[in-house]
């Protein structure tokens, strides 16, 4: 199986300093301040709202390479990727066409809610103890679609899904933008359903539970980190692959890392280009295999693991099966 799955992440070069960003929220047509509109950093910790004036003030490090995402229920969300360039902002949030809504109105589409959201459940949370550990907060509000011509389940919700991580003790928010699971093999009468691709994308925000400093939730996040996409391409940039205890396979042989990547520092910039010869198998700890295959010629990688673009770069096996449940926020560690 082929797993395709991305948040939706702006990159930009890094500065060494703190910064405090300003501004306020307003509705673009009455010019009215939005109150407790969300204002976060994308696929982070680092988050807040807006007071009763709209206004808002958020500081940022090195470690924050993503989008600065601005989202109030029943308005378009707003992605900021220049906010480093400035020191005061005023965003103009679009109230949503209802009427355009309408067209996500659920029918019978050949599957019961309940299989819909068992399959919806199983690709975006992930089958790990970790998935298990999740639950969903607000499952009323997925509007879910299933595509019997093409053997495809769709997601939208028109608010953040909210979900609990019981083991790794975060609440998490996630904006779908795009959700599709495409199956290989369906039979209805069995209730069988076999996986070809998943994919989805959107933004999400991470707040930690009260028991996030827990000997045991430390454990349990490091055990998700190790082994995983965010690892291995911090591994990557830091020339230390087999230090980290990956070895790569080609061919069921294994070969030296740096035949088939290539690392390259870029002039001016906190990013490094990687290139890969070949399709690659990726062994962690001698016991969890994954594998890798690129559509694109190069990519991008920082020091926190953060890499663009997204589409294109494919992983199977462990880290193609890894999914919400198992993912750490982009400044986990720092």
């Amino acid at each position: 199986m082929n797993s395709k799955f991305y948040f939706l992440t702006l990159f930009l070069p890094l500065f060494s300093i703190s910064q405090t960003l300003k501004g306020k929220v307003i509705d673009k047509v009455t010019q009215q301040p939005i109150e407790t509109a969300s204002v976060y950093f994308d696929n982070t910790t680092i988050g807040t709202t807006t007071n009763k004036n709209g206004e808002f003030s958020i500081t940022y490090t090195d470690a924050v390479q993503s989008a600065l995402v601005f989202s109030y229920l029943g308005y378009q969300m707003v992605l900021v990727s220049d906010y480093r360039t400035k020191n005061n902002l005023t965003i103009e949030l679009v109230e949503v066409n209802v009427a355009l809504d309408e067209v996500y109105v659920e029918y019978d589409d050949g599957l019961t809610r309940r299989q819909k959201l068992r399959l919806f459940r199983k690709e975006f949370l992930g089958t790990s103890n970790f998935g298990k550990s999740c639950k969903i907060l607000n499952e009323e509000e997925l509007i879910l679609k299933y595509d019997k011509k093409n053997k495809a389940l769709y997601a939208s919700s028109k608010v953040p899904v909210k979900l609990k991580n019981k083991a790794l003790q975060y609440e998490i928010a996630f904006n779908i933008i795009d959700f599709e699971v495409n199956f290989l093999y369906v039979d209805l009468k069995t209730n069988a359903f076999t996986v070809n691709t998943v994919a989805y994308s959107g933004t999400s925000f991470y707040k930690n539970l009260k028991g996030s400093k827990k000997k045991k939730t430390i454990e349990y996040r490091e055990s998700a980190y190790k082994g995983s996409v965010q690892h291995f391409m911090r591994s990557l940039f830091n020339h230390n692959i087999r230090v980290e205890d990956y070895a790569i396979f080609y061919k069921r042989f294994r070969v030296e890392e740096w035949d088939y990547f290539k690392v390259e520092t870029v002039k001016d910039s906190d990013f490094k280009k990687v290139t890969l010869s070949d399709k690659v198998a990726i062994l962690y700890n001698n016991k969890f295999q994954s594998g890798l295959e690129l559509e694109i010629d190069e990519f991008f990688v920082d020091v926190y693991g953060n890499f663009t673009p997204v589409i294109g770069i494919y992983f199977s096996g462990v880290m193609g099966s890894q999914r919400l449940g198992d993912t750490l926020p982009s400044d986990y560690g720092l």
